[in-house]
């Protein structure tokens, strides 16, 4: 009853948020201590239930797997990161590979793959990232990734894609479908808000508001959209049920909307008041 977790997000001393990790036996008192010693630390904490990923990164795992698929369908790397940042994202998640590091995603990737998760990683290539790997390119941290990064760069330089990975490209890309810049956003950030849906409804987070707090302070979800639930509210369920739907009948069961949005759709019921 005194065991739990804290997960810190890197860079530590700049994240914000701490996920203290309970189990089935952790007293409150213990949840409470821990949320007391990140607080004082100046962060903002969530309690999250011990699954793979916790919430944040077990939402994510689905997001990186579109963004693979996204390239695969033919969308330029550069044009990935500019739809994402128009979203609001705070960094394109071409980039965010790169600064996370490759091999590092391609391993939380991998791991991620062996969990109950399913379908819901389905759709992606991983194949992208691994071949990747294979040639070194580890992103900012070996000086090439999907962009470079020169040692003699100057400060606020504009990044240049790595012409290596051109190679690669050819060997993952089947067929342009000249996706828009919409479908782009609407596809990578459905598969963040689906299983953030599933986090609540199988009760990984206690509740929308947390996750919310936990998507916009660690990934950067939108601020001015306020959160996965508040994007659900905004839009409204069955509209984005209907989305959901669209996709999983154009390209498979990972975009099965969770029952959890399905209930809400049916009732015209709002996470938020």
């Amino acid at each position: 009853e005194r065991v739990i977790g804290m997960h810190y997000f890197s860079p530590v001393p700049m994240m914000p948020l701490l996920e203290i990790i309970c189990h089935e036996k952790t007293s409150k008192e213990a949840a409470a201590a821990a949320m007391e010693v990140g607080s004082r630390q100046g962060k903002t904490c969530i309690i999250v239930k011990d699954v793979a990923g916790f919430f944040v990164n077990r939402s994510l795992a689905p997001f990186m797997s579109e963004v693979t698929a996204c390239v695969t369908d033919g969308v330029g790397l550069e044009k990935l990161d500019k739809a994402m940042k128009s979203f609001g994202m705070p960094v394109g998640p071409i980039t965010l590979a790169d600064e996370v590091g490759i091999d590092v995603s391609t391993h939380v990737g991998k791991f991620m793959a062996t969990t109950d998760l399913g379908d819901r990683l389905a759709g992606g290539n991983p194949a992208l990232m691994e071949k990747m790997v294979e040639q070194g390119f580890l992103g900012r941290k070996s000086g090439k990734g999907f962009y470079l990064y020169p040692k003699d760069a100057k400060k606020g330089a504009p990044k240049v894609i790595n012409p290596e990975v051109s190679k690669v490209l050819k060997e993952v890309v089947k067929v342009d479908k000249n996706v828009s810049i919409e479908d782009i956003q609407m596809r990578i950030i459905s598969r963040f808000v689906n299983e953030a849906a599933y986090c609540v409804q199988d009760g990984v987070i206690r509740n929308p508001t947390d996750g919310d707090i936990g998507s916009v302070f660690g990934i950067g979800f939108p601020p001015f959209i306020g959160g996965p639930f508040r994007l659900v509210d905004h839009m409204g369920a069955q509209k984005f049920v209907d989305m959901m739907c669209r996709y999983r009948d154009e390209m498979g069961p990972q975009f099965e909307p969770c029952q959890l949005l399905k209930d809400y759709a049916a009732q015209n019921k709002k996470f938020h008041p």
